[in-house]
């Protein structure tokens, strides 16, 4: 399996990104996915997931800033984020569910700062 995200970088607060994962090495269109991250000298914690048939979920607080999709012609899910602070500087990984299982890709660093 093979997941390979990307869009992180430095950006301004109240600036936006887009992360991107394309996934490979299982069915995809079956798979559902998840955005995790980890703050400096934090625990790591879900931000959103998105089933097989499109239902999607949101750490309570992110609710109304992040949204998740995905597209399946593409083998990619993306992460929209929207006024960013501080807070959410995190490296943000891509996860891939299926079968009871998970597979995570590398991360891609997240940096909020002025």
């Amino acid at each position: 399996v093979q997941l390979q995200a990307s869009g992180g970088g430095l950006v301004q607060p109240g600036g936006s990104l887009r992360l991107s994962c394309t996934a490979s090495g299982r069915p995809f269109r079956r798979s559902a996915f998840a955005w995790y991250r980890r703050a400096p000298g934090k625990g790591r914690e879900p931000v959103a997931t998105i089933t097989n048939t499109g239902e999607k979920n949101y750490k309570d607080s992110l609710k109304g800033r992040f949204s998740i999709s995905r597209d399946n012609a593409k083998n990619s899910v993306y992460l929209q984020m929207n006024n960013l602070s501080p807070d959410d500087t995190a490296v943000y990984y891509c996860v891939l569910l299926y079968e009871a299982n998970d597979y995570w890709g590398q991360g891609t660093q997240v940096t909020v700062s002025s």
